[in-house]
């Protein structure tokens, strides 16, 4: 079987990921970034999904999956049970993030995080001058349709992990929806979404 086509923020991912640990991945979709880290890092993976279509695909993929709201079953894991956990554009979509961002530095020796930047410039220029929800390439979806209930901004983010104890050990940006990194002036405002290595401190 080939191995998935993944996009330049899933390949910077892998690439943080030492070989042979221990991964939880949050909301992992279809399950081809936990496929691929199986086929080239050999690590233990386990993926968490509420939609059982996604949980269906990972299945036939031979992914590790539960059936799972996030929201709801964090608490259970024990801390540090995992060396990585991943929450991949994800955050966004979630009812709790403040708890949810917790649980995972709690969880995880580190996490990794990524997500839409709401605050990219062209989203403000579409409120600003068309009046009206934003729409982009990282967040395609109409007002009424979204999954995305809790937009978030590359400096809110860095806000709550200061006033939460949580430290950024490395990030990066990325300016359009093929996820290729890119040195960013001024990232709250030019980056349409950002990738985030943290640990709690």
């Amino acid at each position: 079987m080939n191995e998935p086509q993944l996009n330049q923020l899933n390949e910077d991912i892998i690439y943080m990921i030492e070989e042979k640990a221990r991964v939880l991945d949050i909301g992992c979709g279809d399950g081809d970034l936990l496929k691929t880290l199986w086929d080239r890092k050999q690590v233990y993976g386990l993926g968490l999904d509420i939609n059982i279509d996604a949980v269906l695909k990972c299945i036939k993929k031979g992914v590790s999956v539960i059936h799972e709201d996030i929201d709801e079953g964090l608490a259970q894991y024990k801390d540090n049970s995992y060396d990585y956990v991943i929450l991949s554009e994800t955050l966004q979509t979630v009812k709790r993030p403040d708890f949810v961002l917790n649980q995972i530095v709690r969880i995880g020796k580190k996490a990794i995080v990524s997500f839409p930047n709401y605050a990219h410039f062209l989203n403000r220029f579409q409120m600003m001058f068309l009046g009206k929800m934003p729409k982009s390439e990282a967040l395609p979806f109409e007002w009424h349709n979204t999954p995305n209930i809790h937009l978030v901004t590359i400096k809110d983010f860095k806000i709550f992990c200061r006033a939460n104890g949580i430290n950024i050990l490395k990030e990066k940006y990325y300016s359009d929806n093929s996820r290729e990194s890119r040195k960013i002036f001024s990232p709250n405002w030019f980056a349409e979404s950002g990738l985030f290595l943290i640990q709690k401190g």
